[in-house]
């Protein structure tokens, strides 16, 4: 049974970021799924499976590699595609927000993140940019608000945690 997406388990694409994911599956369910299955047969081809080496390896790539098909055909079948967000300070998916922890006006306690999801990145490993999910208790707390905002939230171990928004910025790659 498929479940269809609820505003609970949306994940907010651009539609470039939409299109990069198809076509890494693409490329998962296709040349990638024959080079993989070239190499098993290859492997399997040199004898005794139990102390093949290359075999096994081979075998854990392909388990590693159909998840990844499934991870993506489970974001893509979930995700809502839409204009990267304007400008205006208003905190929504796809921005870089920068929140205040505490009451004190201590930039020590400023944190900066992406509020969305993690493919927003574009797979750029020279970003070190924490990704929160809007549906996390921080992400859900701050939807909606803009700059100079305090709001609360329950964090995972029960704590009250208070955060104001510094800013909120569209995210650009």
């Amino acid at each position: 049974m498929t479940q269809q997406p609820t505003a609970q388990n949306v994940i907010w694409l651009t539609q470039e970021g939409y299109q990069r994911l198809q076509q890494e599956l693409d490329h998962l369910r296709g040349p990638a799924r024959q080079e993989l299955a070239a190499k098993i047969g290859e492997a399997r081809d040199e004898g005794d499976l139990k102390e093949n080496g290359g075999y096994h390896a081979a075998k854990d790539e392909q388990g590693k590699q159909e998840a990844r098909i499934r991870q993506l055909e489970d974001m893509l079948r979930r995700a809502e595609v839409g204009e990267p967000p304007q400008d205006t300070g208003i905190v929504e998916q796809g921005m870089t927000v920068t929140v205040s922890f505490g009451a004190g006006d201590d930039d020590d306690d400023d944190e900066t993140f992406l509020l969305g999801s993690r493919e927003l990145l574009d797979f750029d490993d020279s970003v070190e940019l924490e990704v929160f999910s809007p549906q996390s208790p921080l992400g859900a707390a701050i939807l909606g608000k803009q700059a100079g905002d305090e709001v609360s939230y329950e964090a995972p171990n029960g704590a009250q945690v208070s955060v104001r928004i510094v800013e909120a910025k569209p995210y650009r790659s």
